[in-house]
Formats: C-alpha cells, sequence, structure tokens
C-alpha cells in the first residue's frame, strides 16, 4: 500500500472519529451511572448549532465552544428532569430531545440566518487550526514513518489530541476515583448505594453533566473543525453508531474506543472508494460506499447487543425505599 494513502487514512480515521468518541464517552458515563441516553443525536446537533451561531454571531472560538457545552448540559439536565426527578421514561424522554433538535434548530437557522436553515460559514479565525502546522514537512523524505507521523499523527487541531487524552483520562476516572466506584455502583445497584450514605439523584446528575460537556465538544467540533458553518441534520446519525460503538465495546471506554476508531475508519475509507473502479466490479454506487459505516452499526447492534452485559440498573428509575 502507497505509505501517503497509510497517512491520509490514519489522518481521515482520528479526525471521523473524534466526536463518536467524545459521543461514545458521553454516554458511557450516563449509562454507567443507569441513565439510558438515546438523545445523543440530538445533544450533538444542538451544540454544533450553537457553536455555529456564535462563531458566527461572536467571532471567537471560546464564546462558540461555551455556549454549544452551556446548551448540551441544559439539555442534560432536562433528561435529568424527565429520568432522575421524575422517574420518566428514559428512551422516550432520549428521543425527544432528538426530535425538538431537529426541528428546533432547523426553525432558528431559518429565523435567523435566513439560509434554508444553515448558518454562514465560520470564519478561518473561529475554527480550530492544526496544532502543528509544519509537522507534515519535518518528516519529509523518510519512508513510511514521514507519512504516518507527519501526515497522520502530527496534522491535527487541539480537540483530536484532547480527545485521545480523554480516553485514558475517563478510564482513569472510573476506575481508579471513588467517585468512579460511587458512580458505576450507582449503575449496579442504586440502593446499595442509598444504604451507604451517597445520594443516587447528585450521581446521576454530575454523570449527566459530564455527558452534556462531553457531547458539547463532539457537536461543536463538526461545525469549529469538519464543516465550516452548520447544517441542518449535519450529524448524520453519529450519536448512534456512538452508542453503538459504546454498546460492542461494552461500556468501557478503552472498548468504545477502539469501535469509534474502526467506525472511523469504514468511513474514511468510504470517502476514498468513491469514484474507484474495483478489478472484476466497476465502480461501485457511492450510496453502498456511504452506507458502510450505518451497515457496520446494525450488523454490531444486531449481533453483540444481546451478548454484552450491561448494567444492571440501566434504565430503572430509582425509588426510595421508605420503609
Amino acid at each position: 500500500m502507497d505509505e501517503t494513502l497509510i497517512g491520509t487514512l490514519l489522518a481521515s480515521t482520528l479526525r471521523v472519529s473524534t466526536p463518536l468518541i467524545l459521543c461514545a464517552l458521553a454516554g458511557l458515563l450516563s449509562e454507567r451511572a443507569g441513565v439510558i441516553d438515546i438523545g445523543l443525536e440530538g445533544k450533538m446537533l444542538f451544540a454544533a448549532f450553537a457553536a455555529g451561531a456564535a462563531g458566527v454571531t461572536f467571532g471567537s472560538t471560546g464564546i462558540a465552544l461555551a455556549l454549544a457545552l452551556g446548551t448540551t448540559v441544559v439539555l442534560s439536565w432536562l433528561h435529568g428532569v424527565a429520568c432522575v426527578s421524575h422517574r420518566g421514561d428514559q428512551v422516550v424522554s432520549g428521543v425527544a430531545v432528538n426530535i425538538i433538535a431537529v426541528g428546533m434548530t432547523a426553525v432558528l437557522g431559518i429565523a435567523w440566518f435566513a439560509q434554508g436553515g444553515q448558518t454562514p460559514p465560520v470564519t478561518a479565525e473561529v475554527r480550530l487550526q492544526a496544532v502543528l502546522p509544519g509537522a507534515a514537512g519535518w518528516f519529509k523524505g523518510i519512508p513510511v514513518l514521514g507519512s504516518i507521523v507527519g501526515d497522520g499523527l502530527l496534522s491535527h487541531n487541539i480537540m483530536v489530541y484532547a480527545t485521545l487524552a480523554l480516553v485514558p483520562a475517563v478510564w482513569w476516572l472510573l476506575y481508579r476515583t471513588r467517585f468512579g466506584l460511587r458512580l458505576r455502583a450507582v449503575g449496579e445497584n442504586a440502593h446499595m448505594v442509598d444504604a451507604a450514605g451517597v445520594s443516587v439523584t447528585r450521581m446521576r446528575y454530575a454523570a449527566l453533566t459530564l455527558n452534556g460537556l462531553l457531547c458539547g465538544l463532539a457537536g461543536s467540533y463538526l461545525v469549529l473543525a469538519q464543516n465550516a458553518a452548520f447544517v441542518p441534520n449535519m450529524t448524520a446519525g453519529r450519536g448512534f453508531m456512538a452508542l453503538a460503538a459504546m454498546i460492542f465495546g461494552k461500556w468501557h471506554p478503552v472498548g468504545a474506543f477502539w469501535a469509534c476508531l474502526l467506525f472511523g475508519f469504514l468511513d474514511a475509507v468510504a470517502i476514498r472508494l468513491q469514484g474507484v473502479k474495483l478489478p472484476g466490479i466497476g465502480e461501485v454506487p457511492v450510496q453502498a460506499i456511504q452506507a458502510l459505516p450505518y451497515l457496520l452499526t446494525v450488523i454490531l447492534l444486531a449481533g453483540f447487543i444481546g451478548r454484552t452485559v450491561a448494567p444492571q440498573a440501566l434504565g430503572r428509575p430509582y425509588v426510595k425505599d421508605r420503609s
């Protein structure tokens, strides 16, 4: 395989996987605490719109990120009010977030910018730039290693590297801290946690807050790093792909990370295969290539969702024992 192609595929895989990893970690934290979050897609879409609208209006990366994070945290809290405080159906609440996000982002986009629901392009000053823009030149001329390191690993913006760092950080939080132990215990046996004097409601809201922050980063990445503007439904099912990756990874940060990389790799390959004629097959239809990541999502869910063991208290509203 051409070494340039290897570097390009690696770079594309990391870029495409970044929002999936962030979203999968968000869902993992929520579900480890016993709260199902089908609304990852909607939160990411809301965050993308908030980042795009704020980036255009204020011309500031910091404000765009802050509004995106604030929006998704509020949505996570609303999900908590419905499911944790009032013990509503968690799946229904998540679906409601998705439906509201699709409608409101389009309506607000039309009302504010009059461009069919899109926002104007965010300027280059607001978008996230490569941390080491000249890295590819440093390794130029080195066989294989030059393309893999220069183009594949050192050509990204700060959010890609922060996402990679968040995987071990979330693992450490869950498995090496008292907070993580309590959070996992809430998702397994909430009554035991309550008997130990720890507030189940507080722990679940803490998990949802972290969930909202990560969803905000995932959505803002789509506008500030991948695309130049918000487009209606631009998440294109990434939230559901992240859910599939989380399940395939058995609710473990490292497992979810590798699953997201697999999805990202398939997406990167699909982009490269468009217009390519395969021996004995000819040119593969673009639609078939674009469907590869989503087809894998369905296959993984159908093949593995019954073989993985979810947290025992997942989806169960906690009712305090008054006896």
